[in-house]
């Protein structure tokens, strides 16, 4: 365990190294040196938490559901942004995106995500008839009609709007203004902690609803209380960058591949620090070797993707 902690520690601190350091032309030591390392420091912060959103999010959420393929964004977080942008833009014109820029904005997307998520599981899981299957697929059916309302209003917007908003909805850690940070990383720090915490009851949660029960713990109420702050973490993240499908999903299968353990306080920092070296690590080799730095979340979301289908292959079920 201690010898793949490392491992991703040291391929994280190299990476981190290589981001503050390489290309900087200025002389090391002098003012402009530290003037150009500090502004990569805000890139380093931004992809820190959100190796911690999705990474926490994504393992906690695996447990609650029972099922290590889904990804929190089932739940329809991206698409909630995507129709809040879309919609902003649609009625205000490309001038909208100024609009949902600021601090204040980005705390209430946040929170509409937040909300509208807890309104749906505590709503379905306090029926008699609810369940986290219903809610899965209630999540994917309002989620898949939020980005058909998307769709349809981008059809409608001009060129110029379009493009604007184009550049909003993919996911890019530029997206970040360094006010949003200062808001951010407090909540996201103290909901992680929450979930570490919290790791003793995940544990037992991961061994079903009877044993849970049998053990003395109150399962919905755990299941409501976990799936609470995954919703925080997936809120922030995606407000603070945009939609990143396959990165949580991708992190934890690292994770639970490199650490064979059923401890969640053993396994949630692992899976932080896999998503910190993977994204650092493709950062730097995108951002200055082949000088794309945007392309980071394509690659990311390719390279998820197509661990994810080797997995429901090998697995042959969702």
């Amino acid at each position: 365990y201690w010898l793949v902690v490392a491992a991703l520690a040291a391929v994280g601190l190299l990476s981190t190294a290589g981001i503050l350091l390489w290309g900087n032309e200025a002389e090391p030591g002098s003012r402009a040196f530290w003037l150009i390392a500090q502004m990569r420091v805000s890139s380093l912060a931004v992809i820190a938490l959100v190796a911690l959103c999705h990474a926490f999010a994504t393992v906690s959420f695996h447990t609650a559901t029972g099922n290590r393929i889904i990804t929190p964004s089932i739940m329809g977080f991206e698409a909630l942004y995507i129709a809040v942008q879309t919609t902003v833009v649609f009625l205000l014109g490309a001038a909208g995106v100024s609009a949902v820029t600021g601090v204040a904005p980005f705390l209430g997307q946040a929170l509409l995500m937040v909300v509208a998520a807890t309104a749906l599981y505590s709503w379905l899981l306090s029926r008699p008839y609810g369940n986290i299957h219903l809610m899965l697929l209630v999540g994917v059916v309002l989620g898949g009609g939020l980005g058909a309302l998307s769709s349809f209003l981008q059809r409608l917007l001009d060129p110029n709007a379009f493009d604007v908003l184009s550049a909003r909805l993919f996911g890019n850690i530029s997206n970040a203004r360094t006010e949003y940070l200062m808001v951010a990383a407090p909540i996201v720090l103290v909901t992680c902690l929450a979930l570490w915490l919290r790791g003793r009851r995940m544990d037992v949660i991961a061994l079903g609803r009877d044993v849970a029960t049998n053990a003395g713990l109150p399962h919905r109420r755990e299941l409501m209380v976990t799936l609470l702050l995954v919703s925080v973490l997936m809120s922030m993240t995606t407000a603070l960058v945009g939609p990143m499908t396959f990165l949580g999903f991708l992190v934890a299968t690292l994770a639970y591949s490199m650490v064979e353990t059923p401890d969640h306080r053993r396994l949630l920092p692992v899976a932080a620090l896999a998503g910190y070296a993977v994204l650092t690590l493709a950062y730097f080799v995108l951002r200055h070797v082949f000088y794309a730095g945007g392309a980071v979340t394509v690659v990311i979301e390719l390279v998820g993707g197509i661990v994810f289908l080797v997995v429901v292959m090998r697995k042959g079920r969702l």
